[in-house]
């Protein structure tokens, strides 16, 4: 009996190294050094990147200050600057890279399905360029769109580098894409989701690649962090549990919500529509007339312009009367289907938070003066609504939940931000609609069969 157990236990210590072997190889410790590679290279693109579009728009802000005193020249500017940016961006984006076109989410998607290209010497430097240009003039769009596709393409990029083959690429273009959501975000675990939820792409090694994408996405953001500092990308107060009582106005919130989500994919497809059956012409001047009635909007004291942030501040902080909020609200609703729907280089996860967020308040402030012991803060019902609208759109409410608990580094409303964001989920899914990434995805496909 003791000879079995001895020859039993050596052969599982015989067995041991090997196994740990195995696990090492399967973790593939090069592509994992790659990753961190990726992510450290978008973690400091995109924070220079949001530096520079932040630095424009406040040298913008400066410029109309100056000329606030003579209006006729102030508008003739800043109409002149803006549209001028808008309509270079525009001119780099069908020059030399097309697929630059957007958010670069759906393009990342279909590579990663191969069904499309993705040639990072021409999409890294036009995105970045071309963002720079449409977001540093005032559009409605965020910076996720173009750190995400830059991303995509410094995880190309670094598998050349490191002589990866065909499928530990595709992995690398992944943990690219998640790195750049959680630069865009300061939001790591909503750039893991990102990848999982949205775009599910397969690997034959799930283990590698999800290791992959949790290296990538941390180094980013700590490199994020290391270079604009550590608080959240929105500061708002760190708001407490809310009663359990109070969930079914996050259920109301969540319908609404879901409601409208279905209501802007229309939108934003039937707009898209729209701008492709413009005449040449129109098409051809279409960046500098859009980016100049931007550039005009954003002398208004009112933050009808710009990504997103701006605007949900101002949602939190602000005193202003509920006729107020809607007129900003349906401002914003509009330019942000116009501006992503002409094709502009930019992501549509800030403005859409930017949207739920004035919509929240003005419902969170009837909710609390008719039930102020159920919603003692107001803002947290502004808080699930930032995530829900993008759960119902996105389809991807994990993503949604994550991204905007680390965003506004409140963690503790947790519970009704799930409520929320399930609720609008579902509501979008019952009235027919479809992702909306999962659309782009589609007339990106069947405009590349046509032509």
């Amino acid at each position: 009996m003791a000879a079995d157990f001895e020859t039993s236990n050596r052969r599982w210590l015989d067995k041991l190294p090997r196994n740990l072997t195995d696990s090492a190889r399967s973790l593939h410790p090069r592509t994992l050094v790659a990753a961190i590679v990726v992510g450290l290279i978008t973690g400091v693109l995109g924070a220079g990147f949001k530096s520079a579009v932040n630095n424009m728009l406040q040298w913008r802000s400066q410029l109309a200050q100056i000329l606030a005193p003579i209006p006729p020249l102030a508008w003739l500017v800043t109409a002149l600057i803006s549209g001028g940016m808008v309509a270079l961006s525009f001119w780099l984006m069908k020059r030399f890279a097309p697929d630059t076109s957007g958010s670069g989410i759906p393009q990342i998607e279909g590579h990663l399905e191969g069904k499309l290209p993705l040639v990072w010497q021409r999409v890294l430097p036009i995105k970045l360029v071309g963002g720079f240009l449409s977001l540093g003039a005032g559009m409605l769009a965020g910076f996720e769109g173009p750190t995400i596709q830059m991303g995509g393409s410094i995880g190309q990029m670094t598998g050349g580098w490191f002589k990866a083959t065909q499928e530990n690429q595709r992995i690398l273009i992944a943990v690219g894409a998640g790195a750049g959501l959680a630069t865009a975000f300061n939001a790591p675990l909503a750039g893991v989701a990102l990848i999982g939820e949205e775009m599910h792409p397969r690997f034959r090694s799930q283990t590698l690649a999800y290791h992959s994408l949790l290296f990538g996405c941390v180094m980013a953001t700590i490199i994020l962090r290391m270079i604009r500092g550590q608080s959240a990308i929105i500061s708002l107060t760190e708001f407490k549990r809310v009663p359990l009582d109070s969930l079914w106005m996050f259920i109301i919130l969540g319908i609404l919500f879901g409601v409208m989500g279905y209501t802007f994919n229309r939108g934003l497809f039937k707009v898209l529509d729209w701008f492709d059956r413009l005449p040449p012409l129109a098409t051809k001047w279409k960046g500098f007339l859009l980016g100049s009635i931007i550039g005009i909007l954003s002398l208004f004291p009112l933050p009808l312009t710009d990504g997103g942030d701006n605007a949900v501040l101002w949602a939190f902080n602000s005193q202003s009367h509920f006729s107020t909020l809607i007129l900003v609200f349906c401002g914003r609703f509009l330019l942000t289907l116009i501006c992503y729907g002409s094709g502009a280089i930019g992501g549509i996860f800030a403005p859409m938070l930017g949207i739920a967020s004035i919509v929240s308040v003005a419902m969170a402030r009837h909710f609390h003066l008719l039930f102020p012991s159920q919603i003692p803060e107001p803002a947290v019902m502004a808080i699930a609504g930032m995530g829900a609208l993008v759960a119902a759109t996105v389809r991807a409410p994990l993503t949604a939940i994550l991204l905007t608990i680390e965003m506004t580094d409140n963690y503790f409303v947790i519970l009704p931000l799930l409520v929320t964001c399930l609720v609008a989920s579902v509501v979008a899914e019952a009235l027919g609609g479809k992702p909306i990434y999962t659309v782009l995805l589609e007339r990106t496909l069947a405009k590349q069969n046509r032509g």
